[in-house]
């Protein structure tokens, strides 16, 4: 028998000054037995960082035509294709072609990451965003989140301010172009 998915509940207070973004979020999320709690800090991170009306999680490992996040308008027109972790160079291309937007947040190493995406094809590689945190930031959340979690989000200046669980942490928030 498959082990089947662990469900993650998490009260988020979203303060995002940079954004003008304030929202109290209620999500439940699905921890794939194959996801790493580090990918799933990422993807949750990616979630209130890009927050926008329409975002939600993608369908996860089973949908591999969707993205961790993922944003559609009032009409269902993709807006946002949002990767995590360190997808290939053509995954990122789709993605780019398929949305207004584009972003990859990872928990890996971004320079490694963005030469292996080097001399690739990305649809419109000089806007897609490749966004990471500061080293054992992501550990450090994941670590602390519990099967239901109440977190605080903020971020200022591009600096990030996480609660988790009464557990204070702060990163700043990297961003290059992929092109």
């Amino acid at each position: 028998m498959a082990m089947g998915a662990t469900i993650h509940t998490f009260d988020v207070q979203l303060s995002d000054v940079d954004r003008g973004v304030y929202e109290q979020l209620s999500l439940r999320v699905a921890q794939h037995p194959s996801e790493t709690m580090a990918f799933m800090a990422t993807r949750l991170l990616a979630l209130c960082l890009e927050h926008e009306e329409g975002i939600a999680f993608g369908s996860g490992i089973s949908g591999a035509d969707e993205p961790a996040v993922l944003a559609r308008d009032l009409t269902g027109a993709l807006t946002a294709w949002i990767e995590v972790g360190a997808p290939e160079a053509e995954r990122v291309h789709r993605g780019s072609m398929a949305a207004e937007r584009t972003a990859v947040y990872t928990h890996r190493d971004p320079e490694k990451l963005a030469a292996r995406w080097s001399g690739k094809r990305i649809h419109r590689a000089e806007e897609v965003r490749l966004v990471w945190f500061d080293d054992g930031f992501v550990d450090a959340v994941a670590g602390a989140i519990a099967r239901r979690t109440t977190m605080s989000v903020s971020v200022m200046e591009r600096m990030l301010y996480v609660e988790v669980n009464g557990t204070s942490l702060s990163s700043t928030v990297h961003e290059r172009r992929a092109g």
